[in-house]
């Protein structure tokens, strides 16, 4: 029994795949001792469209977890993304009770800063502390035991559309799953994928992942700004489709087996093409997939490259950028990446952990192994509502503190 309650799973719902990652913490280590993925047919760009094809794809993904890691599995921490997902910043002030800041005050100072208008149609995901600032002191991490009057904290929303959050709640269920939490996909993938020095000094996440390209930039350990881009490796899989007139499903093989964003003029590499319709094969030049790929990578990043100027953030990332995600492989995608943004970039795998490290030591489980990791942090025996539920969750929380204290 304590080893099942030390096992942890997470369920990354992506566009083109589901995968399960078994996790079981040991004191301070995770070690993986389960996967399990299946391609996935029910969602696009991020979000569920067809309710009983994802919950197949979930329970068949789940199967082949539990056959590895040996165990039942009934509860997940879940990823989710799309381009409905919005991030902000918001601040909040309060006064310091009796003069020294107490975790009474640090909850009362959140609950100040996330007071903001939100529409009905959407369901806040994230509330994270960027820092906190005591009588004017700013780059607080942990207020709590200082003396002071004034307390004031930074912190980033993040939130999504409510039926796209209630779709994935419900598929899991569905699955026989309850779902502890929902993960911003980008954020566990950088729980993952970056070391403290990079979150210290200023770092830009990429995940490419089927559907869409989540940008997370972290600095001075925090988070400091997410965006949701519904371009993904679907859209080079339907460029090479598009480009050399062949099936959606032979362009994905052609694209994972000898796509590339590098120029290949000098290579004698060549491609067969399957003909559509009883058509005859064609073989091609390697070199055509650079002309197709390369500049849909280029867009992709030139929009992101746009969003972080805009946010006012391109000093920040002083480290450089990670990309990571199934669509991260692409042959040559570090160094367009790198012309783009003009950074030193870098391939994201997940590290810090133990178990089947050879096995998920890939771009394409920095999500599942990063809800692992943030379900070991974050450990909860409680399950994931929608809105109304958290709203009366919070009421009874503050009702309760207020009879505590006048008690």
């Amino acid at each position: 029994m304590q080893v099942q309650e030390e096992i942890i799973v997470g369920l990354d719902i992506g566009t083109t795949k589901i995968c399960a990652v078994v996790g079981v913490r040991s004191g301070d280590d995770i070690n993986i001792i389960g996967i399990g993925t299946h391609p996935s047919v029910g969602l696009r760009k991020g979000v569920v469209v067809n309710i009983e094809s994802t919950v197949e794809s979930i329970k068949k993904a789940v199967e082949e977890a539990e056959l590895m890691a040996g165990c039942e599995i009934t509860s997940v921490y879940a990823g989710i993304a799309g381009g409905h997902i919005t991030g902000f910043n918001s601040q909040g002030i309060i006064a310091v009770k009796g003069g020294e800041v107490s975790q009474s005050d640090v909850d009362r100072v959140i609950e100040a800063a996330r007071a903001v208008a939100i529409p009905m149609d959407r369901e806040v995901i994230h509330v994270l502390p960027q820092e906190f600032i005591v009588d004017g002191e700013k780059g607080i991490q942990n207020p709590i035991g200082m003396a002071g009057v004034r307390l004031e904290a930074k912190i980033h929303i993040v939130t999504g559309a409510v039926t796209s959050a209630h779709n994935i709640v419900k598929c899991a269920n569905k699955a026989g799953l309850d779902v502890y939490d929902i993960v911003l996909e980008s954020l566990a993938s950088c729980e993952a994928v970056l070391t403290a020095e990079e979150k210290e000094l200023g770092t830009a996440l990429l995940d490419l992942g089927g559907g869409t390209t989540d940008l997370a930039i972290f600095s001075g350990n925090n988070i400091r700004h997410t965006w949701v881009l519904a371009l993904g490796g679907q859209n080079l899989t339907n460029d090479i489709a598009v480009g050399l007139c062949a099936p959606i499903a032979e362009a994905e093989k052609i694209k994972i087996n000898s796509g590339t964003c590098v120029n290949v003029k000098n290579s004698k590499e060549i491609i067969e093409v399957p003909g559509m319709g009883g058509r005859e094969s064609r073989k091609l030049h390697r070199q055509v997939l650079s002309e197709i790929l390369e500049p849909r990578v280029e867009e992709v990043f030139t929009l992101v490259k746009r969003e972080i100027i805009s946010a006012g953030l391109q000093n920040v990332i002083t480290s450089g950028v990670v990309v990571t995600g199934g669509s991260s492989m692409l042959d040559g995608l570090t160094e367009v990446a790198e012309n783009v943004f003009n950074l030193p970039t870098r391939l994201g795998k997940p590290v810090g952990i133990g178990g089947l490290v050879d096995v998920v030591s890939n771009p394409r489980f920095a999500t599942g192994v990063g809800l692992v990791i943030h379900g070991a942090k974050n450990q909860t025996s409680k399950k994931f509502r929608i809105r109304d539920g958290n709203i009366f969750n919070r009421v009874m929380g503050r009702m309760k503190k207020w009879f505590t204290e006048v008690i």
